[in-house]
């Protein structure tokens, strides 16, 4: 069964019309989404992508089949490039809102048709390109592509204090991103590309080398005034 394969979580069976959550509840959200990458990966009808578009689409299209046979996470819907909530010329990878049901968390409300959580996909390595940039899950020197750079700018998840990433690692491995990843933001530091500093590092949290997936967490100082974001990253060697 689906259900016993992801796990079934704290938050469980059908919930009311109109639900208050504490903010912590955004750790077990992102506990989910982890139990389900390898079970997605790992799914022998699974058609072979290799494109971030590919995968991403595969995946949203899993974590709501996930969601709506998991108790406890089936008052949840997972839309696919939807438009930013403050920047609507800009599209979210994969934007987590309400399904059918109304949520308060710590006092700010939640519908349908608000996001509750946005998550950006990179593909680790970069693909090559002629402008495209190797450091792309971080910063990109050509555009405002860069994952934790849209981030941090304000150009996704400006309405947002919480955000995800979820890296396919398509060479190499976990250990050897993590390693890359700190070097890249120290080079940033020392440049003149922006407000980057050591304390834009990803920290490694978990690695389970059984499932080869593991997660990471960053901490964001952002213009615009904006307050400080926390972006949850889920890594699964593909």
């Amino acid at each position: 069964m689906l259900a016993d394969e992801v796990g079934a979580q704290a938050y469980s069976g059908s919930l009311d019309s109109n639900v208050c959550l504490p903010d912590e509840w955004f750790d077990s959200l992102i506990g989910f989404i982890g139990s389900v990458l390898p079970v997605w990966r790992d799914d022998p009808i699974r058609p072979h992508k290799t494109s971030e578009n590919g995968l991403t689409a595969q995946l949203c299209s899993r974590l709501s089949s996930a969601s709506r046979h998991t108790p406890g996470w089936d008052f949840l819907q997972f839309k696919r490039e939807e438009p930013d909530d403050t920047d609507g010329r800009r599209s979210i990878d994969i934007a987590i809102a309400p399904s059918g049901t109304v949520i308060w968390i710590e006092g700010r409300e939640y519908t349908e048709y608000q996001t509750l959580l946005p998550i950006e996909c990179k593909r680790l390595p970069t693909p090559a390109g002629s402008e495209r940039d190797e450091r792309e899950y971080i910063y990109s020197r050509f555009s405002s592509t860069g994952g934790i750079q849209r981030f941090k700018a304000g150009h996704h998840g400006a309405a947002h204090n919480r955000a995800a990433m979820i890296g396919y690692i398509q060479a190499n491995d976990i250990a050897t991103w993590a390693t890359q990843l700190d070097q890249w933001i120290d080079e940033l530091g020392t440049s003149n590309s922006g407000d980057w500093s050591s304390i834009d590092r990803v920290f490694l949290s978990r690695h389970d080398t059984t499932s080869r997936t593991a997660s990471l967490r960053s901490n964001h100082a952002r213009r615009q005034k904006l307050s400080q974001i926390i972006i949850d990253h889920l890594w699964i060697e593909m």
